[in-house]
């Protein structure tokens, strides 16, 4: 597995390569115990905009109890427009120079995302974060910032390496498919454990999954998604533009029209 610490920056061409074999990347210790506690206190904050949290605000994502499949408050996507702190992150030169040097280019920011993960979440299928819209960047990078620590019992996140040197395994028909057990040798996996202020990046190309948290303590994560500068350069705006009217289709498919962005 991959990983560094936050002193050996630039991450070097042994790192890069090895993100580049695998599809995955941990840094350690990339964060200071007082950024990860200003990020936790706004998380707490944002919780509790119950104004927000509303099943037809199409910024709020939702997941099933694994048990009883209540319907829970998952997250918020997107977030920095709500949350300074995350928005310092989604800017900070340290996962900027990280995604430099694996592009060799400027990295721009494509999405982002708080995931709450509360216990009793379920989790998610394997899958591929790849959509196969015509607009959608192939350089797409996710950066996970944990917030708090992350376990294979609370719903760690599950990458299968060197998949994605493959590309994308679904039809490119602009919908979000699962795929089968068959792509994978599930005893390859690896889960993405993390102590607060690690940082985890993987390929939009690489399958990942992950359980239910099985825990009593929340599993929050900060989860940040870019591109590179000739894929498609700034993006973001056009991006969620483009998510939203899709958004609105999926919803109406369900009988919900009255949908907002708030």
């Amino acid at each position: 597995m991959a990983s560094l610490t936050s002193t050996t920056q630039p991450i070097s061409p042994e790192m890069i390569a090895r993100y580049h074999e695998e599809g995955f990347l941990i840094v350690r210790d990339l964060f200071s115990a007082e950024e990860v506690g200003a990020l936790a206190a706004e998380a707490e904050s944002l919780i509790d905009r119950q104004e927000l949290i509303d099943s037809d605000n199409i910024r709020c994502r939702w997941s099933n109890h694994h048990e009883t499949e209540e319907c829970l408050f998952d997250c918020f996507d997107p977030v920095i427009d709500l949350a300074p702190v995350c928005n310092y992150f989604a800017n900070d030169k340290r996962i900027l120079s990280i995604l430099n040097a694996i592009y060799q280019e400027p990295a721009h920011l494509f999405k982002d995302k708080l995931i709450f993960k509360k216990p009793g979440v379920r989790g998610y299928a394997l899958h591929q974060d790849y959509i196969g819209w015509d607009s959608f960047p192939e350089s797409f990078v996710t950066a996970i910032v944990a917030i708090d620590k992350t376990t294979k019992e609370n719903g760690a996140t599950e990458v299968f390496p060197c998949l994605h040197q493959q590309g994308y395994l679904s039809p490119r028909d602009g919908q979000y498919h699962e795929l089968s057990l068959e792509h994978i040798d599930e005893s390859q996996g690896v889960p993405l454990e993390l102590s607060p202020g690690d940082l985890a990046l993987f390929s939009g190309f690489t399958p990942h999954r992950s359980s239910p948290n099985y825990s009593d303590q929340w599993r929050r994560q900060l989860y940040l998604s870019y591109n590179s500068a000739s894929d498609g350069g700034d993006q973001r705006k056009a991006h969620y533009q483009e998510f939203h009217q899709w958004l609105h289709e999926k919803y109406a498919e369900y009988g919900k029209t009255e949908v907002y962005f708030q």
